[in-house]
């Protein structure tokens, strides 16, 4: 049996292989543009996996993004179940971003400042999706968007973001809506400005988490709020790590402090009374 032979012996009957003017997977994908969008700024090896790492963690901030619109859609609708599979699905994905860390910190110190000068002033901060995603989940900063005035677009997208009620807002006026006594300057606040810890809101939710079984939609919720400000924080820890053990305690590119800029955001949690009720249970 010749070469082409064998080759054809390999494909299944029906499939199909002229592409001339059908879709192929790499249309549907777009992976032309995706695959050549790797523009290497030096000529060291390991530039690669440093613009791959962050193209890829800008893919998955953007399902992240995705899921958390629809699913603050939902809980403000007060269909709280369908937002359970799309806040799981979060957590998923920011496992696979915290586990992107693990790969870039494969990068020696010494290999990285063999193009770090390329990056001038670009910064992981200047990161308009975790911009997006750090508002939606109710950590507000109107000073950083200063960072987007360039982009128009996106700074117009960030302002909106920032006066919209963020996932825990929804979550809070799900607890008003089933009757728990939310004070309305919580329900009717300035969503632009960073949330503070609330007694009435965490007495809510206390009073849910000591009666599991009639609350149960609401206990759920709760968890998977827990479960994404958990791997939110993962995320900002082994930004932090990875940034120590490659830079140390040099000056960031976007001119922050470094890592300790960073280790001052692991000291944000998100969700407030989520975790402080669980002392008090």
């Amino acid at each position: 049996m010749d070469k082409e032979s064998i080759e054809e012996s390999r494909l299944e009957e029906g499939m199909v292989t002229n592409f001339e003017k059908e879709m192929s997977y790499g249309d549907y994908l777009n992976l032309d543009q995706v695959l050549s969008s790797q523009r290497l700024l030096s000529g060291h090896h390991d530039e690669m996996l440093f613009i791959v790492i962050h193209q890829t963690s800008e893919l998955w901030m953007k399902l992240i993004l995705h899921e958390l619109t629809a699913a603050t859609e939902h809980i403000t609708e007060g269909r709280l179940e369908p937002s359970f599979k799309m806040l799981s699905r979060i957590s998923r994905v920011q496992q696979q971003l915290v586990q992107s860390w693990n790969v870039l910190s494969t990068l020696t110190p010494s290999d990285y400042m063999e193009f770090r000068d390329k990056l001038g002033n670009s910064s992981g901060f200047q990161s308009f999706q975790n911009r997006m995603i750090e508002s939606a989940m109710g950590q507000k900063n109107k000073p950083i968007l200063a960072v987007f005035r360039h982009q128009p677009d996106l700074y117009e997208s960030l302002v909106s973001e920032l006066n919209k009620p963020s996932i825990y807002d929804a979550a809070i006026g799900a607890l008003a809506a089933r009757g728990f006594p939310i004070e309305e300057s919580m329900l009717n606040r300035d969503w632009s400005e960073p949330y503070v810890e609330n007694e009435s809101v965490e007495k809510a939710w206390l009073a849910v988490y000591r009666d599991v079984h009639q609350y149960w939609d609401l206990y759920e919720l709760a968890e998977k709020l827990v479960d994404i400000g958990s791997q939110q924080q993962f995320w900002r820890f082994n930004h932090m790590s990875t940034v120590e053990r490659i830079i140390g305690q040099r000056m960031g590119t976007g001119g922050s402090t470094g890592v300790n800029y960073l280790k001052k955001v692991v000291n944000q949690p998100f969700f407030p009374e989520l975790w402080t009720l669980r002392t008090k249970l």
